[in-house]
């Protein structure tokens, strides 16, 4: 597995953030298979912060794991900005987290469509403290790869901001 170095960077920022609050964290994660997770407990300490990470890969994982209802799912499909939100208020539901960062999208090659091309990704952060956030992203011309690794830089941007209360990057 290939964790950018600006991943890293940024999942100590969240995790120093995350410390010095006393927040948990935990991440629901579709497309990137449980990166995130991955890529937060690189970080030693990680523990003292992150709570557990859900690997959703699956609709019915999603559903089982995460409650977000099969009906949700088959009307606006798992790639969709009320699925990631679902999936992200699950995740605080079904956890310790004070912050949780949830993640869908299609990585490719293939799944596109011309409303979901490849590289889109919806993001939500849902947190015991603030409204929700979501974001939609669109990772185009980029490999599977780069578009996992994008979606974990972006979603360690998203926590941090959440945190803090301080947008690190323009929305689009």
């Amino acid at each position: 597995m290939y964790v950018p170095v600006d991943a890293i960077e940024l999942s100590n920022e969240v995790l120093e953030i995350a410390r010095k609050n006393n927040h948990k964290l935990a991440a629901a994660e579709s497309c990137t298979a449980g990166l995130i997770s991955a890529t937060l407990t690189e970080i030693p300490g990680a523990s003292k912060a992150f709570d557990r990470g859900f690997v959703t890969y699956s609709n019915e994982a999603k559903s089982e794991m995460l409650d977000v209802p099969p009906e949700m799912i088959k009307q606006c499909g798992a790639v969709s900005e009320e699925v990631v939100r679902a999936m992200a208020e699950g995740a605080i539901y079904y956890s310790n987290a004070d912050f949780a960062v949830a993640v869908t999208g299609i990585a490719g090659p293939a799944g596109g469509s011309a409303d979901k091309p490849v590289g889109l990704v919806h993001f939500a952060v849902s947190s015991k403290h603030y409204p929700q956030i979501h974001r939609k992203k669109i990772f185009a011309a980029m490999d599977r790869e780069n578009v996992r690794a994008a979606t974990v830089e972006y979603a360690m941007i998203m926590l941090i901001e959440s945190m803090t209360q301080k947008p690190r990057m323009s929305p689009d």
